[in-house]
């Protein structure tokens, strides 16, 4: 699709303002006010509810002894920067992966990325017990690059690879990967009772695993797709457009790849293979950003952050005093979204 040309930022605030449609400047302030309460919905709420004063007292005057400051420094602020990370990095993972291969169907979950990573973190684990945070993320990375290949090699048959046969072969990977998965887990009753709830998309999965290290490499990675904005831009016009540009479509196509691969391995370490968040995001996103892909990513991020947060409080509430997988919730809000989407909405062909 040609890119749509620039306008006059004032000139646009007022349309938007005439018209009722959302800029995405106006969009970015929303999702940012969005993320805040969703970050204060999951550190409030949960199987106890804190109120909000206490939650800033456990901040600003700790005490140990106090439960409520206990479960907000420790449980409730881990499982909120997992989703904060997992959440931006599987939006923006799926953003990329959709503007790079022109498929509305690219999803790191559709196309086997998060299976293949888990399948490598569980065999790590169960068979040579690596459970330490920088060789799982090196399992994970190495996992979801090998599915990303092997799709790739099903879905191109040795010709160009059609979107819909990427899809369908992410599919059956997926499943394939999946499959030996349970295989592995259910082999070890140790190793189902510690990763079960991992498998299903849990921010609570990794307890006692130090979270810090994954959350500055997901920072780090979001932060070089700002440098790919423009290249990818100029690759979404064709492969001659952006050589006429002074674009290397190859270099950028394997730039793109390696981070789609890069931050959907961080997230399924983080918080175990979560689907859905990386289609429907930036689905929903397009809306506002539409052909741009620098506003795409920009609005992918928090969206993605909040929506995963969202759906873990969700998944608290709805089940108390237990609580429903981030994973399961995730997968019924977007499933429910997309349908929405597809039924009312005028998704925007890329």
């Amino acid at each position: 699709m040609p890119p749509q040309p620039a306008s006059v930022p004032g000139r646009a605030a007022r349309r938007s303002l005439a018209g009722g449609r959302l800029t995405p400047a106006a969009a970015l302030v929303a999702v940012a006010a969005l993320l805040v309460l969703a970050v204060l919905a999951s550190i409030a709420l949960g199987a106890r509810t804190i109120a909000l004063p206490e939650v800033w007292n456990a901040f600003v005057a700790f005490d140990p002894s106090n439960a409520d400051h206990a479960t907000v420094r420790g449980l409730r602020m881990d499982r909120t920067a997992i989703g904060l990370a997992a959440g931006a990095a599987l939006a923006v993972s799926g953003a990329l992966a959709q503007s790079l291969t022109r498929n509305p169907l690219a999803d790191p979950g559709l196309l086997g990325l998060n299976a293949g990573a888990a399948l490598a973190i569980v065999v790590g684990s169960v068979g040579f017990g690596v459970n330490t945070v920088l060789p799982q993320l090196g399992l994970s990375l190495m996992g979801a690059a090998v599915a990303g290949l092997l799709v790739y090699g099903v879905g191109s048959g040795g010709g160009a690879a059609a979107p819909v046969r990427l899809a369908l072969a992410g599919a059956a990977v997926t499943a394939l990967l999946t499959a030996a998965t349970s295989a592995v887990v259910l082999r070890d009753t140790t190793a189902l009772g510690e990763l079960r709830f991992w498998l299903a998309g849990s921010l609570t999965g990794r307890a006692g695993i130090p979270i810090e290290p994954l959350a500055l490499v997901t920072a780090v990675l979001l932060a070089l797709a700002a440098p790919l904005v423009r290249p990818l831009s100029a690759v979404a016009l064709g492969d001659d457009a952006a050589a006429a540009l002074g674009v290397r479509v190859a270099r950028t196509r394997a730039l793109v790849m390696a981070l789609v691969v890069s931050l959907a391995a961080v997230a399924t370490a983080l918080a175990g293979p979560i689907a859905f968040v990386g289609l429907a995001v930036p689905h929903l996103v397009r809306a506002v950003a539409g052909p741009r892909i620098g506003w795409l990513l920009a609005l992918s991020a928090p969206t993605g952050a909040a929506v995963v947060l969202l759906a873990d409080v969700a998944g608290r509430l709805v089940a108390r005093p237990g609580e429903i997988s981030v994973g399961i919730a995730t997968a019924l809000a977007g499933g429910a979204l997309l349908a929405v989407l597809a039924r009312r909405m005028r998704v925007v062909t890329l």
